[in-house]
């Protein structure tokens, strides 16, 4: 009995932790978004003026990436515990690789900015002028607006079918991730906020299996 009760209250509070953490994830990022795009233009080609009034609060925003990151990679660990057994191995497979690729893009973007600032706070003149501020400047913004933008896409995906199969959330929510999903993948990387879809979809998934675990006691109880 005590071992059953362990395992009712374990996947009680897996939902909830999913919950959590997609919703500090979706808050980070949006967050973190909002900060970058009001400093920086969205232009690859961008001369480099917001190094000179907005590098600290690009900094800032580049500070919240690791735990955003941190939150996203607990949203699927916990999401991947609560499918349990339903899991599909295929959609399972594309699910967790996007999102682990996703992560890194974001990294990997978010370091070469950060050393972007650094090299300007050594030497703001000599950067500027250079081949390697255009490279830098480039690649980051390549690695973040294309081909994150597109794991994103794929992880909404297979995210929406896995939820489709197993209704692990409601209907609506993995149509809508599929229909963000393919605006995702159409959209040129000189749209600007097209990545602010992704966590706003993390955080209707996350609500919605907040709202469904509070539920659970209740019809628990009742059932009782």
């Amino acid at each position: 009995m005590k071992q059953e009760s362990g395992l009712i209250s374990a996947r009680l509070k897996a939902p909830r932790a999913a919950a959590i953490a997609g919703i500090l994830f979706s808050v980070l990022l949006i967050a973190g978004l909002l900060l970058f795009r009001l400093s920086v233009r969205a232009d690859p080609l961008e001369a480099g003026a917001w190094l000179k009034t907005n590098s600290g609060t690009v900094a800032l925003t580049l500070y919240l990436v690791p735990f955003a990151a941190i939150a996203f990679l607990w949203f699927i660990g916990v999401l991947r515990d609560r499918l349990g057994e339903l899991e599909d191995r295929f959609f399972a497979t594309v699910f967790l690789g996007s999102g682990l690729l996703f992560l890194a893009m974001l990294f990997a973007s978010a370091a070469v900015a950060g050393g972007i600032i650094i090299a300007y706070r050594a030497r703001p003149a000599a950067l500027l002028e250079s081949a390697t501020y255009s490279f830098a400047r480039d690649l980051a913004y390549e690695i973040m607006n294309l081909y994150a933008v597109k794991m994103a896409a794929v992880f909404m995906v297979s995210t929406s079918t896995l939820a489709i199969r197993t209704r692990f959330i409601v209907r609506w929510i993995a149509f809508l991730g599929y229909a963000f999903a393919l605006f995702l993948l159409l959209s040129g990387r000189y749209v600007a906020w097209t990545i602010m879809v992704f966590p706003l979809w993390v955080l209707l998934v996350s609500v919605d299996i907040l709202i469904d675990n509070l539920r659970r006691p209740s019809q628990a109880g009742a059932t009782s």
